[in-house]
Formats: structure tokens, C-alpha cells, sequence
């Protein structure tokens, strides 16, 4: 929902002057946090200058660039007429993940930093928040930012860990290594072996978190390390990156979605997939995978969506 009303925004704007604020106060929102707003936009044409404000404070740790949040996002079209609204994660009965970063349109930016879970913000976008090429494309897509703007409305539901926390366990599994430093680093997987790798897909749980357990419909957030059994080669790593990947569970390779689902969000476990449920026999190429490896990830489930 959020890439939606987005579009392809990636660079910031400059900031709203203070006196802009006023156009995000002049919409009334109503509802508690957890259920579907209900906006009530001003008499007259709509503001086409950018505005953040926070609507329902929340309560715990305020968020920071590079945190990632759970959160139901609604979005309004205001263009002084129908002001409608083109969808909602609450309509779909599913959260999805955003990244607070200075990416993000400078409204929403302004108004993700410090958000707290349990709270509400809103977020005027408007022209001025955006690129030439960007308000082209959403003219394209029908929406004209010359004579409309966008308005977000995101409660925040959680803010994911930055690495499973909790005292690790050895996965017990002869020719894997797993180190585990603690804090927010990354664990360390070995694969370097002449045992043979398991014929069926093995989960192993280093720390069990306390979250819900991970349904198979659901979006997953997680820190991973990909290699291959035998070898030792690292083909991936959202650690590598940086920053912990999304996928849908139904769209990821079947070792993967089963070995996730019933997983509690906060756990770190150990997969080897066989490659009848990893890439077949095709392989991979561009990961340099043969369509005869053994996968070995390790996996940090931060959150599920």
C-alpha cells in the first residue's frame, strides 16, 4: 500500500516550512490505532504543500532512520471533491513492512521519525515532495499532483529487532558450524564439509523467539546467510546488505515456506534445503547453484506481516 502511494519516490524534498504544518491539521482523523481511520478533509481545494503530523502518540521506543515497522498504512486521494480512498492495509486484512529512511517523501519521513508503537501518523504528500519524473508518472497513473495531493495515515503496530535476541542453542547438525556473537551482529555459518548433507529438509531452532507463529499467507521480514552445503560458498546474505529482505512465503523456494511456517517471530533457525526443494534440478546460475546442492541458510524471522 505504501509503495502504491509512493510510486517511485526515492529521493527527499526540502522540508515543509512550519507554516505548512497547518495543512495536515486542517484534516480530522477519527478512530482508535487498530482499526480503520475515518477521514474528514477541510471545505475547498486541497493543500498542494507537504505536512507531517503525529495524530495518537503510542508508547514505547521512538523510531529512527533504518528501523523497520510493522504498520497498517490507509491512503486518501485529497483533491477537494470525492477525496476518496484508493485502499488500505485494514481492508486487506494484512500489515506490511516500512523502512524509516530519509528515502522515504519528506513528509513521511518527518512523520515515521519518532513514531512509537501503538501510534498514528499522517502525512500530507504533495508536489513539492516529489521530482518532475515522479509527479509525470503519477500523471500517468492518474493521479495529477498539480491539483491533488496524497494522504497517509500509517499506525504503527511494532518495530522489528535488529537480530533474534536470546541465549542460542548448537543446531546439533554434523557438518554445519554456527556462531552466534549476541546483540545485533550476525551469526556466523560454516558449511566447509565432506558429510554428507540431510536428503530431506531439516529446521533446526538456534533461539526460539516469542512472537506469533509465521502463517504460510504471511510476508516475512528476516536477516538470512545462504550457503552452500560442502563448499562453504556464501551466495547470499541480506547482512551483506545491510538491511533485513521481505518476501511473500508463497512466492519464495519450498524449503523456505515450509521451513518458516509455525516459525515464532524473534527465532533464529537453521534450514538445509535439498535441492528438490530449493532450485531443482536447473540450479541456479546466477548464484552459481547446481541443480545437485544442498542449501544451508540461517535465519533471524524479525517479523511477519
Amino acid at each position: 500500500m505504501l509503495a502504491a502511494a509512493c510510486g517511485t519516490a526515492q529521493k527527499s524534498a526540502p522540508s515543509a516550512s512550519p507554516g505548512q504544518q497547518a495543512a495536515a491539521s486542517g484534516i480530522k482523523v477519527t478512530g482508535d490505532a487498530g482499526k480503520k481511520p475515518t477521514l474528514t478533509f477541510p471545505a475547498g481545494k486541497p493543500a498542494l504543500t507537504s505536512s507531517a503530523q503525529k495524530v495518537i502518540e503510542g508508547s514505547g521506543t521512538p523510531a529512527k532512520d533504518g528501523d523497520v515497522l510493522t504498520a497498517n498504512v490507509t491512503v486518501y486521494n485529497w483533491d477537494g471533491k470525492q477525496n476518496k480512498s484508493p485502499g488500505s492495509d485494514y481492508d486487506q486484512g494484512k500489515s506490511e513492512f516500512v523502512t524509516v529512511s530519509p528515502q522515504l517523501p519528506k513528509a513521511l519521513h518527518e512523520a515515521l521519525v519518532g513514531a512509537k508503537p501503538g501510534g498514528r501518523v499522517l502525512a500530507v504528500i504533495a508536489k513539492d515532495n516529489l521530482s518532475a519524473d515522479q509527479i509525470n508518472q503519477a500523471k500517468q497513473q492518474g493521479t495529477d499532483f498539480n491539483a491533488s495531493s496524497q494522504v497517509l495515515v500509517v499506525d504503527i503496530v511494532s518495530a522489528a529487532a535488529k537480530a533474534a535476541q536470546g541465549s542460542a542453542v548448537d543446531p546439533g547438525l554434523n557438518g554445519v558450524k554456527l556462531e552466534n556473537p549476541g546483540g545485533d551482529k550476525a551469526p556466523t555459518l560454516t558449511t566447509k564439509t565432506a558429510a554428507k548433507p540431510p536428503k530431506k529438509l531439516v529446521v533446526k531452532t538456534v533461539i526460539k523467539g516469542d512472537g506469533p507463529a509465521v502463517k504460510a499467507d504471511q510476508t516475512v521480514l528476516a536477516h538470512y546467510i545462504g550457503k552452500i552445503w560442502g563448499t562453504d560458498k556464501k551466495f547470499d546474505s541480506s547482512w551483506d546488505r545491510g538491511e533485513p529482505a521481505s518476501f511473500a512465503l508463497n512466492q519464495v523456494v519450498k524449503g523456505w515456506a515450509q521451513g518458516l511456517t509455525g516459525v515464532p517471530v524473534g527465532s533464529r533457525v537453521l534450514l538445509t534445503i535439498p535441492p528438490d526443494l530449493g532450485y531443482g534440478k536447473e540450479g541456479n546460475s546466477q548464484g552459481g547453484i547446481k541443480g545437485t546442492d544442498t542449501l544451508v541458510f540461517v535465519v533471524d524471522v524479525l517479523g511477519a506481516a
